[in-house]
C-alpha cells in the first residue's frame, strides 16, 4: 500500500485515469500527491500545495491566524536552547512541545516548570526526528483539561465552501481517539457558530479544496484554539455520513 511507484505503474497499467488515497498515510502525503500529477493522474484530494502548507504546524498556525483563527500563544521553531527558553519566558508555563512535522502524539512533551525544558525537548527532537524525519520543534501555551472538537469541511474547485457539523473526540488514549460522537452535547450554539464559521473563512483562505477537518481545543472558559487541520478524508467520517446523510467519499 505504502509503494507509491507500484501504485503509479498499477494506474498505468490497468489504464485508471485518477487516484483516491483512501485515509491512510498515502492520503496525507504531499509528495505522493504531487507524483500524481506529473503522472497526468487526477489526484482525488486537496491541492498539493494546501498539504503542504497544513502539514507544517508553523506555518499552519501563522496562516490560520492570518485568516482570523484564535490559536494558542506559541512559537515559531525552535533551534536552540536560547530561543527554547525567551519562548518560554514569553508564553509562561505549563507549555506544550510539538514536532513541526507531527500528528498523533509523537514527540508531544508537555513542561510545568523551567528546570525541565531543555531535558523534554531534546527528548522531543529525538523523537521526532525518528517519527518524521525532521527533528524541529515548537511551543504553544499549554491548554488544561480542553475538550477536543473537529470540523468536517468541504469545498470545490468553484469557489463553495462549507462544513457539515462538528465530531466530538475528547475520549483519548495516548492521543488517539476512542470515541467519536457528533453532534458534539457540550458545544454551546454561539461557540459552534464561531467554530464553524472560522473554518470555512480558514478554507477559502488558503485555497483549499475536497473534504478535510479543522481541529480545536476548546478551554474550560468556552475559547477555542486552533490545532491542526488533517488535509484528507479522516478515519471518523461515518460519523458524519450517519449524522449528514451525505456520502463523503
Amino acid at each position: 500500500y505504502l509503494n507509491v511507484p507500484m501504485i503509479i505503474s498499477a494506474a498505468e497499467v490497468t489504464g485508471a485515469d485518477a487516484v483516491h488515497p483512501g485515509y491512510g498515510f498515502l492520503s496525507e502525503n504531499s509528495d505522493f500527491a504531487e507524483v500524481c500529477r506529473k503522472c497526468r493522474l487526477t489526484w482525488i484530494g486537496p491541492p498539493v500545495d494546501a498539504m503542504r502548507l497544513m502539514g507544517d504546524k508553523i506555518r499552519a498556525r501563522a496562516a490560520m491566524s492570518a485568516a482570523g483563527v484564535p490559536t494558542l500563544p506559541g512559537s515559531s521553531g525552535l533551534h536552540d536552547e536560547m530561543q527554547l527558553l525567551e519562548a518560554a519566558e514569553r508564553i509562561g508555563f505549563p507549555v506544550i512541545l510539538k514536532a513541526t512535522a507531527g500528528g498523533g502524539g509523537r514527540g508531544m512533551k508537555i513542561v510545568w516548570e523551567k528546570e525541565k525544558l531543555i531535558d523534554a525537548w531534546a527528548a522531543g527532537r529525538t523523537e521526532a526526528q525518528a517519527a518524521f524525519g525532521n527533528p524541529e520543534m515548537y511551543k504553544e501555551r499549554y491548554c488544561r483539561a480542553p475538550r477536543h472538537i473537529e470540523i468536517q469541511v468541504v469545498a470545490d474547485k468553484h469557489g463553495h465552501y462549507t462544513h457539515l457539523g462538528e465530531r466530538e473526540c475528547s475520549i483519548q488514549r495516548r492521543h488517539q481517539k476512542v470515541i467519536e460522537e457528533s453532534p458534539s452535547v457540550a458545544l454551546p450554539d454561539s461557540v459552534r457558530a464561531q467554530m464553524t464559521s472560522a473554518s470555512v473563512k480558514a478554507i477559502e483562505a488558503i485555497g483549499y479544496t475536497n473534504v478535510g477537518t479543522m481541529e480545536y481545543l476548546l478551554d474550560t472558559d468556552g475559547q477555542f484554539y486552533f490545532m491542526e487541520m488533517n488535509t484528507r478524508l479522516q478515519v471518523e467520517h461515518p460519523v458524519t455520513e450517519l449524522v449528514t446523510g451525505l456520502d463523503l467519499v
